[in-house]
């Protein structure tokens, strides 16, 4: 059983995996043995089986904690987490308004979240301590179930899991995601089953005890996981720290025998396809020439730089439609031609907006600071394609440098010029033709040029391996993690 719980736990996402599983066997009867006298398990509804069922109100709070517990307040919604009480999460009541006594929540009370967005209804929990002066709000329900034949933490687990969750998840109604609803009336028909009291006791126990278990293991998988990266930082950061070009071969070629031990998680390859990057424009990841044969050089000095065609109803219409490059379509590293639009433009319009092959195409702004400047070679898949006024055009005008200039702007090097440049409005990060005119870049020799391009393009292409090994290993896992869940729930 532990070895199992090891697998599934370590599966992705498996500790939340592992936590459903547990619930949904409890209140099927399937993680505790029964007595073998013990009466059977009858359904009833959840109305049936409540001692009544209400509500409280929503008035027009401040948006902090009342600031002690003489202080009354209303609990807001995310205070019901499954199987959590969360009383901290409250709005303080004004001054100005009478609170409502008949409405403050109380120990034994089961609450359940009626509205809200999708992933915030149909939650439940049981209260086991509260603070005093804490209401309910309209938008949670709350019912006490007949202490004869329900306990309350097995009500609250059966309501979110099994037949009962899946239930209420089928009864929740809106017309958008955001606001959805469950009513009493739907809550009160909910499918129940109700086994002898003194086995609610047995199951809940259980349920503790294989809920702190999976506290445990997820515990010890975050220090794995922080163990792990802080390794990969320190490995990465011998290679940026080596003194000379013997230390640093040196330390390449550590790394490079533990590929496969050490970058076992996508963001480790991720970190790895950064470092290689940086390496590469930094010129320290294959021999070449001296550094005082680089040249430092602004974009606009070795590079014609130009905004796309502004889209607008406006144009006049014209009868030639052309293919159109959105941001959409300028991923980083790469072009996506899946789906493209297409611009009405005059054939003498066409030859200042075409794209040639080898043209760099640069995203001028993006809501994630990460994003910035995003930019890809168009090589020429679509004939006569031009691009919208949100991207940018690099065109090198002498030595072909276009593909060393994409590796340093997709690089932490270049990606740091233009988060720094960035001009930042609403929360989208900006980038104008004039900002991008004004990156200095170290430019080597063109045929130093080629050899880091290759260099970076081969180890980012075995970077693509380790990722795709540790997405089958991923997959092989998650088959294993499934039939073991698919065994433990057949009857």
């Amino acid at each position: 059983m532990a070895e199992s719980l090891e697998l599934l736990s370590s599966a992705e996402g498996g500790i939340a995996r592992l936590r459903k599983l547990i619930r949904d066997l409890a209140v099927i009867g399937r993680l505790v043995e029964p007595p073998s006298n013990s009466p059977a398990w009858t359904w009833s509804t959840l109305g049936v089986e409540v001692l009544g069922m209400d509500s409280g109100w929503s008035p027009s709070c401040l948006d902090t904690p009342s600031r002690s517990t003489a202080v009354w307040a209303v609990l807001r919604t995310t205070a019901v987490q499954s199987l959590r009480y969360v009383p901290s999460e409250n709005k303080e009541l004004p001054a100005a308004l009478d609170p409502r006594p008949e409405a403050e929540v109380k120990v034994g009370d089961v609450l359940f979240t009626r509205a809200g967005p999708m992933n915030r209804v149909g939650i439940s929990c049981l209260v086991d301590a509260t603070r005093p002066r804490l209401m309910l709000s309209d938008k949670i329900i709350r019912f006490r179930p007949r202490p004869d034949r329900l306990d309350g933490r097995f009500t609250a687990l059966c309501l979110n899991a099994g037949a009962t969750a899946d239930y209420l998840e089928a009864a929740k109604s809106g017309m958008a995601a955001s606001q959805v609803n469950i009513s009493q009336a739907k809550l009160k028909a909910a499918p129940i089953p109700v086994p002898p009291m003194s086995e609610q006791h047995r199951i809940v126990a259980k349920v503790d005890e294989l809920m702190a278990l999976c506290d445990r293991l997820e515990a010890r998988q975050q220090d794995a996981e922080a163990t792990h990266a802080r390794l990969v930082q320190a490995l990465l950061d011998s290679l940026t720290q080596a003194r000379d070009a013997d230390e640093f071969h040196a330390c390449w070629q550590r790394l490079a025998e533990q590929f496969d031990t050490v970058f076992t998680t996508d963001g480790s390859v991720d970190s790895l396809k950064q470092m290689v990057m940086q390496l590469g424009v930094e010129g320290r990841l294959c021999a070449g020439g001296p550094r005082s044969a680089w040249q430092l050089k602004t974009i606009n000095e070795f590079c014609t730089v130009q905004g796309g065609i502004q889209k607008t109803p406006l144009r006049a219409p014209v009868r030639h439609h052309f293919p159109y490059l959105r941001v959409a379509n300028v991923q980083r590293g790469r072009i996506d031609v899946a789906q493209m639009e297409r611009y009405e433009l005059a054939p003498d319009e066409l030859e200042r907006w075409r794209l040639n092959a080898g043209d760099l195409l640069i995203v001028e702004g993006n809501g994630s600071e990460a994003e910035i400047g995003r930019c890809a070679i168009w090589q020429g898949e679509v004939d006569n394609c031009v691009y919208q006024n949100h991207l940018m055009r690099v065109r090198p005008t002498g030595d072909d440098a276009v593909e060393y200039l994409a590796l340093y702007l997709n690089s932490p090097v270049g990606t740091a010029h233009m988060r720094r440049l960035a001009i930042t409005t609403s929360g989208l990060f900006n980038l104008s033709v004039g900002k991008i005119r004004s990156i200095p870049v170290e430019l080597p020799p063109p045929a130093e040029q080629h050899r880091i391009v290759a260099k970076v393009t081969e180890l980012l292409a075995l970077c693509d391996q380790l990722k795709a090994r540790i997405t089958a290993a991923r997959a092989k896992h998650a088959q294993l993690a499934e039939a073991l869940v698919h065994t433990a729930v057949q009857p």
